[in-house]
């Protein structure tokens, strides 16, 4: 009989005679949960035959096709049999009736905060945390229903946000039906706080206790810093801002905010060295490695790539106290098939499969390309550097590009920019945590010396994403992940001859002369005499009108979030800002004020006179406030003039016409209506006056005749037909957010429009929108959006 191994080149042989049982063990559980739990037994089947098949011939090591056998007969029996308790369990019955339940649940996972759009996209505005437990009793109106199901808590932060792992709690509620595709029956919205809490264990209380320590220490870090360190050790990101954490999706840098098998990696290979310095054995060396990687464990909480990353290493220190050869792909398939068997939605969560790619790609992938490269005169560790990013981004781009319908092309030079420093930053973000609750101070020092790494990590996180063209679009969903795995397979199968490399290089240049430089050059942009733009902010407000002296322009509501109006104005070159006019008090349209006021020289920041006092409003003031900036008050009437410019206020309506109140349709009523007269014709701006402010606004008297229309509300159905009538706009612009939960823009207004002889843009589809002067034959304005100018009918 004959162990079965796959060459890696100058790295050794691999030892692969336990991924069939991992494949089937992994293969079983998610096409159980996904599709049916009868799959499940199909796939153990198979696993059984081959299994039988491979002891009877003798073609594979007999342990290897024993635990082939075993394997397929747990997943046909006791894999199938979750997938079939979770189909078939009574909450999920009761989920879709909506029912009322009560029930006792223990917690198995940290809250999660829920983060809305809030203003500037804080993350103080969570309201709601998201916690995965386990029921152990429940009653649906009076009946007993069994419990040892998961759910999924939807539950308010107050008085559930402090809760820890292992807690037991009562919890009322509705239910809901889950999402499907793991272990979850159903979804609960809590009502009230958590009855009856009970303590949670010793360990789990320790660990909250030195993250707490960790974050307070790590104040001092700053904003982003003090944000990410935390993230880095113990994957605690509530600390981040959601600026930040777009633009470590854009840069391919997601990873270090989730605790992985790297951050384990790096404490036990810490603690191993050190060891190793104290000349301690191989035996007890690899107890204490143990005992540090179950605190970590304990400490970053039990996410499934945690677990996996733990069971892995488990299984590599074991091998090296008993002195034999470690393995590291045996190690990755003994951990699929024990953390499968214990929870099978790790089968289906995207956290656990990037893992296991990312560790696969290292094991087989990294020894021969990190060889290739040393025989061609790189350095050894540069080789190393080079081989370990491209890998596990390889690896790991075809489900990224599934799950976000993108692909990034600064990820590679990113990571090799962030890789050198997350190691010390974890370890000292470590050592902080371990002293806080005893040594502040010595918690401080730890947290100082891990400073210029976490300030290095955020500054590539956010040069990167700054990259124009730093990601480009792909299909989402299976069909994506499967087309980009299929490229990346044929590439790397080509590059491994000479005539097909020629070929994959012309083809990979003319893809790349084809689709990034026209995203990275912007021909055009900003095109030159631009009078108006409406910028992309996602889905909210942001435009910006040009005065007559270079680099200067009025900027009108600032969209939901810094990002969005922070890039917008960069690309416009516009360095100073006399006034910035908040349509109102909304956080669509307020969001992003931080980043006007602290990037440009800012001469005022202008209200109606009908804004309703709230916490938009109050955060308006105290950003001003911050940045020495005066706020000020426009009444409907007033004038406002600049060279090349003036802006008309004709709304809103005195209050006695329109209530001020804190519903939504009010407060949209009270938006400022602007009128801008530009070098390219009249400039109707709206905010988002829905239909009875418009109706009034036409029964006063006012003219909002128009050649361009910023739509009211981002187009949506809102809208008076006479009102959008008698703007006779040439071009109406919807500034609105792609794949937005509002359905806007509607369809009927944008018919509307059309139907009046409008030239429609929208920024989801169309990036920033400028208009400019006509030109030659136009008599009226120009449309340029990302590509070539466009004139109105």
């Amino acid at each position: 009989m004959t162990a079965v191994s796959v060459s890696a080149g100058s790295g050794g042989r691999i030892d692969a005679r336990l991924v069939p049982a991992a494949l089937v063990v992994w293969t079983g559980a998610a096409v159980g949960l996904l599709f049916a739990w009868w799959c499940a037994v199909l796939i153990g089947l198979l696993g059984v035959v081959f299994g039988g098949w491979l002891l009877v011939r003798g073609r594979w090591d007999r342990a290897a096709a024993l635990v082939l056998l075993a394997c397929g007969l747990v997943t046909a029996g006791l894999l199938a049999a979750r997938a079939y308790g979770v189909a078939s369990h009574p909450l999920h019955a009761e989920a879709g009736q909506r029912s009322s339940v009560r029930m006792r649940v223990e917690l198995t996972n940290r809250p999660k905060p829920v983060y809305r759009k809030g203003f500037g996209d804080q993350q103080s505005g969570a309201r709601t945390v998201l916690i995965a437990a386990k029921v152990h009793t429940a009653s649906v109106a009076g009946r007993a229903v069994p419990g040892g199901a998961d759910v999924l808590l939807f539950a308010p932060v107050r008085g559930w946000g402090a809760l820890l792992i292992g807690q037991e709690v009562t919890v009322r509620g509705k239910l809901a039906p889950a999402r499907g595709g793991d272990t979850t029956v159903a979804i609960v919205w809590v009502r009230g706080p958590p009855g009856n809490p009970g303590a949670a264990g010793f360990g789990q209380q320790a660990a909250e206790t030195l993250r707490a320590g960790l974050r307070t220490a790590s104040v001092s870090l700053g904003r982003d810093a003090g944000g990410l360190l935390p993230g880095l050790v113990d994957g605690d990101t509530s600390g981040l801002r959601h600026e930040l954490v777009s633009d470590f999706k854009t840069a391919g840098l997601t990873h270090l905010m989730a605790v992985s098998g790297s951050n384990l990696a790096i404490v036990t290979g810490a603690v191993l060295m050190l060891l190793r310095l104290c000349r301690v054995g191989p035996r007890v060396a690899a107890a204490l490695a143990g005992l540090a990687l179950f605190g970590f464990v304990l400490l970053a909480g039990p996410d499934p790539s945690v677990l996996r990353a733990a069971v892995m290493g488990s299984v590599a220190l074991a091998a090296m106290a008993l002195g034999r050869q470690r393995s590291a792909l045996p190690a990755l398939s003994c951990a699929i098939i024990l953390l499968v068997c214990y929870d099978p939605s790790m089968a289906v969560d995207f956290a656990f499969v990037l893992s296991v790619l990312a560790t696969a790609a290292l094991v087989l992938f990294v020894p021969r390309w990190s060889a290739g490269l040393r025989g061609r005169g790189v350095p050894s560790g540069i080789a190393q550097a080079l081989a370990v990013p491209v890998a596990a981004h390889l690896a790991t781009a075809p489900v990224i590009a599934g799950m976000s319908g993108q692909v990034s092309l600064v990820a590679v030079l990113a990571n090799l920019l962030a890789a050198p420093v997350v190691a010390p930053a974890t370890v000292f973000g470590v050592l902080a945590a371990l002293s806080g609750p005893v040594l502040p101070w010595l918690a401080t020092g730890f947290v100082w010396l891990a400073g210029p790494e976490a300030h290095w990590i955020v500054l590539v996180g956010t040069w990167s994403a700054r990259i124009p063209g730093a990601t480009i679009g792909w299909p989402p969903g299976w069909i994506g992940a499967v087309l980009l795995g299929a490229l990346i397979v044929v590439v790397l199968l080509a590059m491994r001859y000479r005539r097909p490399r020629v070929v994959v290089l012309l083809g990979l240049l003319a893809v790349f002369t084809l689709t990034v430089p026209p995203r990275l050059l912007r021909p055009g942009w900003p095109p030159t005499g631009w009078a108006m733009v409406s910028c992309d902010v996602g889905q909210g407000d942001g435009a910006v009108l040009a005065t007559a002296d270079p680099h200067r322009a009025v900027v009108v509501d600032t969209g939901p979030d810094e990002e969005g109006i922070d890039r917008c104005l960069d690309r416009l070159g516009v360095r100073s800002v006399p006034l910035v006019l908040l349509s109102h008090m909304h956080a669509d349209h307020v969001g992003g004020l931080r980043a006007v006021l602290e990037g440009r020289t800012v001469g005022a920041v202008a209200l109606g006179a009908a804004q309703p006092r709230g916490w938009e409003f109050d955060a308006v003031r105290e950003q001003s406030a911050r940045a020495k900036v005066p706020v000020v008050t426009v009444p409907t009437g007033q004038r406002l003039s600049w060279p090349g410019l003036t802006i008309d206020v004709l709304g809103p309506l005195p209050a006695e016409s329109h209530p001020v109140g804190h519903d939504g349709s009010t407060i949209n009523n009270t938006s400022l209506v602007l009128r801008a007269n530009t070098p390219a014709g009249r400039v109707l701006l709206t905010g988002d006056v829905e239909t009875e402010a418009q109706t009034d606004l036409l029964a006063s008297g006012a003219s909002v005749r128009a050649e361009v229309l910023k739509i009211p509300h981002h187009g949506s159905r809102s809208q008076a037909p006479e009102f959008l009538d008698a703007t006779h706009a040439r071009i109406a612009i919807a500034s609105v957010g792609a794949d937005n939960d509002y359905g806007h823009p509607n369809a009927t207004t944008m018919n509307r429009l059309r139907a009046d002889g409008a030239l429609l843009a929208r920024t989801d589809q169309d990036g920033d929108v400028a208009v400019l002067p006509g030109s030659g034959r136009a008599a009226g304005p120009r449309l340029l959006r990302a590509g070539a100018p466009r004139s109105p009918p």
